[in-house]
């Protein structure tokens, strides 16, 4: 019979340990049936689960392995392994995983601890812990994002509870927590659509066109009501467009002009386009302004309202059907299939409540700063970072984003 034997070594990481160990192992004819390494600051965590033959049997490996790790002053542990307990944890391996990304401006050691109580309580056990942001500055004020992703596996009983339990945390200390299926779509997405007001840029272009035309107190009051959804999207953007008859076309330059990009959307578009991602805007805004935005970042997609102009003046209607949430539902589809893809390998990014019919759409929708019916309604939210966070979801590392696009 062959003997299964769990080994790990810890200490001080040097070059060429894997292969002087593995090399011992060699001569004895081990079969490796699972093997992990991580490294923090220098030093090694090193394990490996070893199938002995009953020909060469367990003791002379392990005296020649401890004789040499000794001499390379590395601890390390022996323990026997049963077959029992063997086929226990490889029936274990098949069970679903998880990821769950935690997003912080400086990673906690009460964040850690409160996302790991969580999935313990679920059924969850973590497989992983990775550190996917760069390692942190030491000087003072130095924390512009940090991401830890974890690998957990099992079967949860209630994921909508899950869900809950991570969103609650998430607002008690003001981090993102994103929970997601480990499935092959998650590092294949290849289209990313966004909203555009309050999403790619800062303002509600409506709210600006309202300000130039007097009537900005009452067109943000409206604006709103309808992002909380308290009001139908179309019937609230006719009533605040007609507010809007009468102004010169000329402001339209001055308000693209002072458009401010929101955090973290220029590198993000810049990196997806790096690693071959195809991108539209998709918006219950102006084509003026999203035409704007695809000039300076290279938007392959833009659907938005036309905004009527009569003369060199706004008449307060638009040309064509209103882009509501079923219409951006619908251009994502749309969109997917012209580029001959699955709506699995779809990123929708959106902020009010006319986003919630593409998000549901998407792949992996996320509500990106968003009112409290959106984020509740949504899957996955970033309210604390920019939209850069989004590569974290996508499994990136920092390091991968900035070979590809550096900042």
């Amino acid at each position: 019979m062959s003997e299964l034997v769990l080994i790990n070594v810890s200490g001080r990481d040097k070059p060429g340990l894997t292969s002087e160990i593995t090399g011992i192992m060699g001569r004895y004819d081990v079969r490796i049936l699972d093997i992990g390494q991580a490294v923090i600051h220098d030093y090694l965590t090193w394990g490996i689960l070893a199938e002995i033959p009953d020909e060469s049997q367990a003791s002379p490996v392990i005296r020649e392995l401890l004789f040499r790790l000794h001499a390379l002053d590395l601890q390390v542990r022996f323990a026997p392994i049963t077959e029992a307990e063997y086929q226990q944890w490889a029936e274990g391996r098949n069970r679903a995983c998880y990821m769950v990304t935690l997003l912080s401006r400086d990673i906690k050691a009460e964040q850690i601890a409160r996302v790991s109580e969580i999935t313990a309580r679920h059924g969850l056990n973590i497989d992983n812990i990775t550190r996917l942001s760069a390692r942190p500055s030491l000087a003072p004020g130095d924390n512009r994002i940090a991401c830890v992703e974890f690998s957990v596996r099992g079967t949860p009983e209630d994921l909508e509870a899950l869900r809950s339990d991570f969103l609650k945390i998430a607002g008690d200390m003001n981090v993102d927590i994103a929970f997601q299926e480990d499935s092959i779509f998650r590092r294949n997405r290849r289209l990313v659509v966004f909203d555009m007001d309050s999403t790619l840029i800062e303002a509600e272009v409506i709210d600006e066109l309202a300000l130039e035309a007097g009537v900005g107190e009452q067109v943000s009051e409206i604006t709103e009501r309808a992002m909380r959804g308290e009001l139908d999207f179309s019937e609230s953007f006719a009533e605040r467009l007609a507010l809007l008859k009468g102004l010169d076309e000329a402001v339209l330059e001055r308000i693209a002009a002072r458009l401010t990009m929101t955090e973290g959307a220029e590198y993000l578009i810049r990196t997806l386009r790096s690693l071959g991602y195809r991108t539209a805007i998709l918006s219950g805004g102006f084509n003026y302004f999203a035409r704007h935005l695809q000039a300076r970042l290279g938007i392959d997609y833009v659907y938005a309202n036309e905004l009527e102009i009569v003369d060199g003046k706004v008449t307060g209607r638009v040309a064509g059907p209103i882009v509501d949430g079923a219409r951006k539902a619908q251009l994502l589809l749309e969109i997917a299939e012209r580029e001959k893809i699955s709506r699995e390998q779809v990123i929708a990014v959106g902020d009010g409540a006319n986003d919630l019919p593409m998000l549901s759409q998407a792949g992996l929708g996320v509500a990106f700063r968003a009112k409290p019916v959106v984020k509740e309604s949504a899957r996955h939210a970033i309210s604390t970072l920019g939209l850069d966070a989004i590569l974290y979801l996508l499994g990136y590392r920092e390091s991968e984003t900035r070979l590809a696009s550096p900042r």
